[in-house]
């Protein structure tokens, strides 16, 4: 295949002794002339290979597919519900809003909610999303966040319930967004006002600030602010009794945290935060308080977390400095990975996960009575949803085949809020728990799914994440049903350096130990075909952002093993990464090249680097957006134009595809993700050898 000549250059930097080649660098920049041009060659290019006849049928297939409902984490407040949802007919989410107050939960029904924000009545094409939303504590007012072409940066406003408007409040400098109500306006976290800072840096040195409602932002209050630590970023919220503040200091994207506390009681220290826990030695997340007890969920002591209370309530001790206090373990730690808790009617209600898969369990504030709720498959709780001394809770539920809903918690197990019809036989599915060995012997668990009637071998789409803490568990995605339909296994790994498995297990695949990362993934792949559910050829691998990465150094470390790849929005630069958009908050993760003691290590797995010339590197799309501001496209464009250079005649073809009008993947209208999903499956079945995924379908 001929592909289009890419701006090349013969850089080469010396760092920390050590000569490094960049031939693509100008691709960094999205506004040279001549990479604007190779863009669109390759754009070109992409679409000359994928349309066709079957791709239109996948398209049209996957519009039907994403026609279902798909609700977010509902926020109870009152006798209202707000949620958003989407069911596939419009390009985003709306923002809606239920009565709760009913006793049954056919009486309450998801169903019978009205529509507070439509986001596609602000554009023409679908490309403004709602992105967070946080009612006041009486649900007559809600403030949310609009992001445009799918970028982080979003501006909040503010509906007002009962008179169906939006209100005249506007904030900008947003990304991230925090909020939490208070009095007659909201705490919320923003970013330096452009020109304050230099440049670049607007990205960095998160701050909270106080919204007084009808007030200009101008007049907003800076509260709380860390100009010695531009990476830390803040989460905000009000306890239930409107005692206290409560802020969560991060380091850029790890769990590590502080905590300071504020008593919104006492104007005289309104403006001066105390500190609770310092040290971002662990992992601390506020669950809600009252009357002066505060509890968290942390992994200080426990990998797998734990849940504890800090007593603020003895007035002799109030003065003294909080950091001297030491917490009291409500929940201990156990073997199941803690993830979530809310305070619902007086008691916590705990998510967890049980081998990588979703557990609810009840108890009261003191740890005891334990009680199970059991769920309705082996899926993943999103997130939870309750007031401290409201009656009913409520939690969104998901699995592989089943959309993500909300569910009414009773007694001892959920219970749906509405029925939906589906476009698909969720019956015609089964999802297994396997576990393999990883190179190093460590057991690494990954579900499979596939189809009842399904003979083995099939074609293999096999993903993973491993990094962040964030855990892989079982979720519906209306292209992987498309997959499952034309006979083909949807494997979902469980790596190191998610955190599935607790702190440790995320500890494992960081920094120095990110190879784990690798050789897991590497490992699930071989275990598939030495247990004779692929062949060799028949696997592809697939992953996104820090996914992105996974598969790319997989890519060149075993060019043999894998039949095809999509690389969808990578890190593909180790070396650079943290010198773009918000790379700086992922250094805690995988550490820095400006460092002596990281540099060989990113050196060593940076998939940009890493290409040989000569190989024959397997079917490749390499998937970026133009406006992406979470991981800088031009990784992307390099990493294919270098693969484009060194794969043999014999490998590839290597295609990139860049999105126009698109972030990094969060709000994507519905018309685009049809889109991009209908490329991948043409993709998959163009070049997966041994047999195409159609052919499966006519057994």
């Amino acid at each position: 295949m001929k592909y289009p000549a890419a701006p090349r250059t013969h850089l080469i930097e010396t760092l920390h002794g050590v000569a490094v080649a960049d031939p693509f660098r100008r691709l960094e920049d999205a506004d040279d002339p001549e990479t604007q041009a190779w863009v669109i060659a390759e754009n070109r290019l992409c679409r000359s290979v994928l349309e066709s006849p079957a791709r239109a049928q996948h398209a049209a297939r996957l519009r039907e597919l994403h026609r279902v409902s798909r609700m977010s984490v509902p926020a109870v407040r009152g006798d209202r519900i707000f949620f958003t949802q989407t069911d596939g007919t419009r390009g985003q989410a709306v923002l809606r809003v239920a009565d709760g107050s009913a006793s049954g939960p056919t009486q309450s029904s998801t169903a019978a909610s009205s529509v507070l924000v439509d986001p596609n009545l602000l554009d023409t094409d679908g490309t403004t999303a709602i992105t967070v939303f946080e009612p006041d504590d009486s649900g007559d007012r809600v403030a949310y966040g609009l992001s445009r072409n799918g970028s982080d940066v979003q501006e909040l406003r503010v509906h007002d319930v009962p008179s169906g408007r939006t209100l005249d409040d506007r904030l900008n400098w947003i990304k991230f967004a925090s909020i939490a109500w208070s009095g007659d306006g909201f705490f919320y976290t923003r970013y330096p006002e452009p020109g304050t800072v230099p440049d670049g840096d607007e990205q960095y040195f998160c701050q909270v600030w106080y919204h007084r409602m009808g007030d200009l932002q101008s007049r907003d209050r800076r509260v709380y602010q860390r100009p010695d630590a531009p990476e830390v970023v803040f989460d905000v919220k009000v306890t239930s009794d409107a005692r206290y503040l409560v802020i969560g200091s991060f380091q850029g994207a790890s769990d590590h945290a502080e905590v300071h506390v504020m008593d919104l009681g006492d104007p005289a220290v309104l403006t001066a935060p105390r500190p609770l826990v310092t040290g971002f030695s662990s992992g601390w997340h506020f669950i809600d308080g009252r009357d002066g007890c505060l509890y968290f969920r942390t992994d200080d002591k426990a990998p797998f977390g734990r849940i504890v209370r800090f007593d603020l309530s003895d007035t002799g001790r109030e003065r003294r400095a909080h950091d001297e206090r030491e917490p009291q373990t409500i929940v201990a730690e156990s073997n199941d990975t803690l993830v979530d808790a809310v305070v619902a009617d007086g008691r916590l209600l705990v998510s967890s996960l049980r081998q990588a898969s979703g557990r609810l369990t009840t108890w009261t504030l003191d740890g005891a009575d334990e009680r199970a709720i059991a769920l309705p498959e082996i899926g993943t709780i999103n997130g939870l949803a309750a007031q401290w001394t409201g009656a009913r809770s409520f939690v969104t539920f998901t699995s592989f085949v089943r959309p993500p809903a909300i569910m009414i918690c009773g007694s001892d197990a959920l219970e749906p809020t509405q029925h939906d019809v589906l476009p698909f036989d969720s019956t015609e599915f089964v999802t297994e728990q396997m576990w393999y060995p990883s190179k190093d012997g460590t057991e690494i668990s990954m579900f499979l799914v596939r189809g009842r009637e399904r003979r083995s071998p099939s074609p293999v789409l096999l993903t993973g994440y491993g990094g962040f803490n964030v855990s892989l568990t079982p979720a519906f995605d209306p292209s992987d049903i498309l997959w499952l339909e034309h006979g083909g296994t949807i494997a979902v790994a469980n790596l190191r350096g998610g955190g599935e498995y607790g702190d440790a297990w995320h500890k494992a695949g960081m920094r120095a130990r990110k190879q784990n990362v690798f050789d897991d993934f590497i490992g699930a792949a071989e275990w598939l075909e030495r247990t004779g559910r692929a062949t060799r050829g028949s696997i592809a691998i697939e992953g996104g952002s820090n996914g992105g990465l996974l598969v790319g150094a997989c890519l060149v470390q075993r060019p043999d093993l894998f039949g095809a790849v999509i690389c969808r929005v990578p890190v593909a630069d180790m070396l650079r990464y943290h010198l773009f958009t918000v790379g700086r908050f992922w250094i805690p993760e995988y550490g820095c090249a400006d460092d002596a003691a990281d540099f060989p290590v990113l050196l060593s797995y940076s998939p940009y680097h890493n290409i040989v010339d000569g190989t024959a590197y397997p079917p490749t799309l390499v998937m970026t957006a133009d406006t992406d501001d979470r991981v800088a496209p031009g990784m992307a464009k390099k990493f294919a134009a270098r693969l484009q250079e060194a794969t043999a005649a014999t490998g590839g073809p290597i295609l990139l595809r860049v999105e126009t009008r698109a972030g990094h993947g969060a709000g994507k209208s519905i018309t685009k993700q049809v889109e991009e999903q209908a490329d991948l499956h043409i993709f998959l079945s163009h070049y997966l050898t041994r047999t195409s995924v159609n052919e499966h379908t006519r057994r």
